[in-house]
């Protein structure tokens, strides 16, 4: 899981994001390791569906089977090549433009007031990073935040899911759990080796100004226009 603070405990429903979190993160020993005791929690978690629990344990045993090279090779090619996989939000609104740093600031300062302390180097749009955050916050915060930024989750769960992935397994709970609708798993192929990545992208949607209190949702994610 990332290795960042917080100051207030954990609530209980929403400690699964973590743990979805947690098997976004790159496909290091450390995580490895901990694998079957992630497992074992979302075996049990009962805010999960059970075709959910089948995914994801489909990902686990995978993540578990391949040795650290197939593993690391793997993840590299999914998330770090192409922009319509890449596990950075703002990414896909704002590219690499100047709008992209301005919002980096506000969510930045979202987690600054709620006690939540980055990894060195980890940046705030890092999708493990607001979920191992979200993990700590109460219902409607978490309802908030993902009702802004959950047509980006589903973009890059339905492309993950394009490329034969289970990782796409983590983008469909994470969007069932917070209340949204999950993948169009239509668009999902049967997991095999990766082909080539492409390099498509989303059109850039609005970012409005964050709102003031950190208790409610800072980041304001707004729908592709025409949607």
């Amino acid at each position: 899981m990332p290795a960042s603070s917080r100051h207030e405990a954990s609530p209980a429903a929403n400690h699964v994001l973590r743990l979805l979190g947690a098997l976004l993160l790159y496909p290091a020993q450390s995580l490895r390791a901990v694998l079957p005791e992630i497992a074992a929690e979302l075996a049990t978690c009962r805010s999960l569906r059970r075709i959910d629990r089948e995914r994801l344990t489909a990902l686990i045993d995978e993540l578990s089977t391949n040795d650290d090279v197939t593993a690391e090779e793997t993840y590299v090619g999914l998330f770090d090549r192409g922009r319509a996989t890449s596990l950075h939000l703002f990414e896909h609104l704002h590219g690499e433009g100047r709008e992209r740093g301005a919002a980096m600031i506000r969510l930045g300062e979202m987690y600054h007031h709620a006690g939540f302390l980055l990894k060195p180097g980890e940046l705030p749009d890092y999708l493990p990073a607001l979920l191992e955050f979200l993990g700590h916050r109460p219902d409607d915060e978490v309802a908030a935040i993902m009702a802004d930024c959950g047509h980006l989750v589903r973009g890059i769960g339905e492309a993950v899911a394009g490329r034969g992935s289970r990782y796409a397994a983590v983008f469909d709970a994470v969007l069932v759990h917070a209340g949204e609708t999950g993948l169009d798993w239509s668009k999902a192929v049967e997991p095999e080796p990766l082909a080539d990545i492409d390099d498509d992208w989303m059109d850039a949607p609005a970012f409005d100004k964050p709102d003031e209190q950190p208790t409610t949702s800072t980041i304001r994610f707004m729908p592709k226009p025409g949607r």
